[in-house]
């Protein structure tokens, strides 16, 4: 069985029932401490019990838990079982957090002995026995914010080289005229934690395929555009409030929505694509070196040499509406283009906010929430 987690960290964080003797002790507590008001005191053993749950309940949403997810378990904890609160203390739960810190710490020590991949590849131990090793702070390798399945461990039964005969057999059923489409989904399935190895260990180019949903347990189109399409009338109104201002900036998103005033507006696509064109203008930024538009009427020769990341539009004649509606659309990376893939922006977000340079730390957390997932 490959240790996968189904879910990503809780909005409310859910507190496990711990063993049978501690929870009589804490139904028992928290009814002494309504009547008296009085805290539970708990034997070393009670306390290793009730932490050793929570730090394996975390585990199972996060390898690696940031000082505010622990502080919201210790409140938790608390909440649940009053019996359990700190005396003297504004918080009630503050040591409650020191311990569980230690813990976790603990449990992935335990974690990485026994060979889980997430924690050991991140335990180098270099010694004179092994002067070889990485130093144990040295490339640490995390999940990002949004990523569930970092670093699965191989399938019971599995090593590296049953994963890679499976692998070539993908690639073999995939050139066939006739593919065995169940076949390759269930290769895929069992090689997952394969390909994850390599990404993460090897440090593989941009160009390998990245499977979004299997790691972030999310489905990247539709949350990108009920996201967009949630803020949408809020970003044209303060798009349009600023074009009919003066200035450089304002005279471009007044170009910008007369053009599109002049389509024919029962599209919604056009109406996304008009507010993801003027967003890069109102910020201030250049998009000119991420958003390329192709007029084939005008030039046989492409220009995309210096583009590392970008959108290319194609349109095969000169008008407004290529603008937002090219016949084309096609992403660049790396000076080449990425071919028959008609939602190529939502998978390249991550990485054109970076070519386009936002540094206020406002201004990305008001990014209409698009990119709180990368």
């Amino acid at each position: 069985m490959t240790p996968e987690r189904t879910q990503r960290w809780p909005d409310v964080c859910p507190v496990p029932a711990f063993s049978y003797e501690v929870e009589l002790i804490l139904v028992e507590g928290n009814l002494n401490h309504e009547r008296t008001g009085k805290t539970l005191k708990l034997s070393r053993g009670q306390k290793h019990d009730i932490l050793e749950t929570l730090a394996s309940k975390m585990h199972s949403f996060k390898a690696y838990p940031s000082d505010k997810d622990i502080s919201v378990v210790a409140e938790a904890l608390v909440t649940t079982h009053p019996c359990l609160k700190e005396p003297g203390t504004q918080t009630g739960w503050y040591g409650w957090k020191n311990s569980l810190k230690f813990k976790m710490g603990n449990f992935c020590t335990k974690l990485s002995r026994a060979g889980y991949s997430e924690v050991a590849v991140n335990s180098g131990k270099r010694s004179r026995n092994n002067p070889d090793k990485q130093s144990p702070h040295t490339d640490i390798k995390r999940p990002k914010r949004a990523e569930v399945n970092f670093l699965p461990n191989f399938p019971k039964g599995e090593d590296g080289s049953s994963l890679e005969r499976q692998r070539l057999q993908i690639v073999d059923e995939v050139i066939r005229t006739d593919k065995n489409l169940p076949l390759i989904a269930k290769l895929m399935q069992t090689t997952f934690s394969l390909r994850r190895k390599e990404v993460i260990n090897d440090d593989l180019p941009v160009g390998e395929i990245l499977e979004f949903h299997r790691i972030t347990n999310i489905n990247l189109k539709n949350h990108f555009y009920s996201e967009l399409d949630r803020h949408v009338p809020r970003l044209q109104s303060l798009f349009r409030k600023k074009a009919a201002r003066t200035g450089k900036v304002s005279e471009v998103l007044d170009q910008l929505f007369n053009t599109y005033d002049r389509q024919e507006q029962v599209d919604v696509n056009v109406l996304r694509a008009a507010v993801l064109r003027a967003l890069p203008t109102y910020l201030h930024e250049d998009d000119s070196g991420f958003l390329k538009l192709w007029d084939q009427a005008l030039s046989d020769e492409l220009q995309i040499d210096n583009i590392p990341v970008g959108l290319l539009l194609i349109s095969a004649t000169s008008t407004d509406a290529a603008v937002f509606c090219p016949e084309k659309v096609a992403v660049v990376l790396e000076g080449n283009t990425v071919e028959k893939m008609p939602v190529e922006l939502k998978v390249v977000m991550g990485f054109c906010w970076k070519c386009l340079g936002f540094s206020s730390v406002d201004v990305q957390n008001y990014r209409v929430n698009l990119l709180s997932f990368c």
